[in-house]
């Protein structure tokens, strides 16, 4: 049986729910660092961009373990089923990520520039904001502050 709508998906499309603000690579990253930034288990897809245009995304999956961590990531990096257009209308792709089982996509334009990133949140009902991001990074940073300050 199909979920209903969720109340505040109505009438909205994917650019008034997307992060306008997410972390963005630079496409010499290596395979390494790329691993790195996996190591947090909220970093699902790795924006790799250029001058304001995203060039390619990584999932976990895309490096294989045999792959030299030196070598650059780009070339495994990918953009087919992983971007989304900014017109999409939100409950369509809150669907769309349900269905393929991905909980991130990036939001481009026509141009490939880069406009933000789609993160459907755990509970597969809403998205994540700026200002969610922005508070999961202040609860991440404050044991920190408080042991630098003691």
């Amino acid at each position: 049986m199909p979920v209903p709508t969720p109340p505040a998906l109505i009438g909205k499309t994917v650019d008034d729910v997307l992060v306008r603000h997410p972390k963005t690579l630079p496409i010499d990253i290596s395979v390494g660092q790329a691993r790195a930034c996996f190591t947090d288990d909220h970093v699902h897809l790795l924006l790799l961009t250029e001058s304001g245009r995203l060039i390619g995304t990584l999932v976990r999956t895309d490096l294989r373990e045999d792959l030299d961590d030196a070598e650059l990531a780009l070339p495994h990096s990918r953009m087919s089923g992983r971007t989304i257009p900014a017109d999409m209308p939100a409950e369509q792709a809150r669907e769309l990520l349900v269905t393929s089982g991905q909980r991130r996509r990036a939001v481009i334009d026509d141009n490939g520039t880069l406009l933000g990133l789609l993160c459907l949140k755990r509970r597969l009902t809403g998205f994540c904001s700026d200002a969610d991001v922005a508070a999961r990074a202040a609860e991440r940073a404050a044991p920190e502050r408080f042991r630098e300050s003691t």
